[in-house]
């Protein structure tokens, strides 16, 4: 088969595109683009961080790692109970496949509920978004809190709009186990960000 065949094999149009569902490779193009955002993101955090006189390091190892850590450990589970319901799809069992979702769901909702008692903690503190507090020293950079607020708001952002789109997936009759799939690949990749969150900005700043 000469190449101009194999092409045309490979790639017939519709609705499978490169031998793979539209919806799917929607979702991976998604996830690149938000990976690029994600980069610059914690790039531009590490480039102030360095380029500062004093970078705040405001988090003690307890309570305030100890918590992020549960919040860690709450996403990091999340990401198990997606797999078993992906799984549960592929052998088109629906109710348990929708019980793993909504356990999915209840820890992202838990995820987010920790993560607000902590922005209110720190609000509390007197950290903004263009200052801090005046007991983490006189000159500690003012773009912590920009950054910090910045990056985790826009994940927990994240994390909320994969709540409503896993509880739609759970309570559509009509969903496809590539529907389950490609809410799974949206999941995973907004635990996986996490991962790099966790480290640069909480085992970091570790007082």
């Amino acid at each position: 088969m000469d190449g101009t065949k194999l092409s045309t094999a490979s790639w017939q149009g519709g609705a499978s595109p490169f031998a793979i569902g539209h919806k799917k490779l929607g979702m991976w193009l998604f996830i690149v683009s938000d990976s690029l955002t994600f980069g610059a993101l914690l790039m531009g955090y590490a480039y102030a961080r360095l380029a500062a006189d004093v970078w705040p390091k405001p988090f003690p190892f307890f309570p305030s790692i100890v918590f992020a850590t549960v919040m860690t450990f709450c996403l990091l589970s999340s990401s198990l109970t997606m797999v078993f319901a992906v799984q549960a799809s592929a052998r088109g069992q629906r109710q348990p496949m929708v019980r793993w979702l909504l356990a999915t769901i209840a820890l992202g909702v838990l995820f987010v509920v920790l993560h607000l008692i902590e922005w209110n903690h720190l609000l509390g503190e007197g950290l903004s978004p263009f200052s801090v507090p005046a007991t983490w020293g006189a000159n500690a950079s003012p773009l912590f809190g920009a950054t910090f607020f910045t990056i985790t708001g826009l994940h927990m952002l994240h994390v909320l709009s994969g709540v409503i789109y896993l509880g739609v997936t759970a309570v559509r009759k009509r969903a496809t186990h590539e529907d389950v799939e490609i809410s799974g690949l949206y999941w995973h990749f907004v635990d996986l960000v996490w991962m790099f969150v966790f480290p640069l900005i909480y085992l970091l700043s570790i007082k």
